[in-house]
């Protein structure tokens, strides 16, 4: 029985750290795509770090990444297309899995 609660727990802990690795990967990829967003609404510094938070924030308002997409969109609307917008999303995830892949 001992065998069988090791890998119980094992299992769980795997579970436990795949989240938190998910989590952090999909606030770095909005903090990335905020980042970017910010360069093309013309925000630099302190702005633009301010606007990429609100761009992680947005990601809190439902599951799923669309939320993070409409704000986006609003905010890029005429700067940049629904394809260039999503291509982007998919840059950042490459990245932001990268980075925290790097940091373990």
């Amino acid at each position: 029985m001992s065998t069988f609660d090791d890998r119980e727990r094992a299992h769980e802990s795997k579970f436990a750290l795949d989240a938190e690795l998910r989590f952090k990967a999909e606030a770095r990829r909005n903090r990335l795509l905020g980042e970017w967003a910010a360069g093309l609404l013309g925000k630099t510094g302190d702005e633009a770090r301010t606007y990429a938070l609100t761009v992680v924030s947005s990601d809190f308002d439902e599951p799923g990444e669309e939320d993070v997409f409409r704000k986006i969109s609003a905010d890029l609307a005429g700067k940049a297309d629904e394809a260039t917008i999503r291509a982007r999303m998919a840059e950042c995830r490459a990245e932001a899995r990268r980075q925290i892949l790097e940091e373990i």
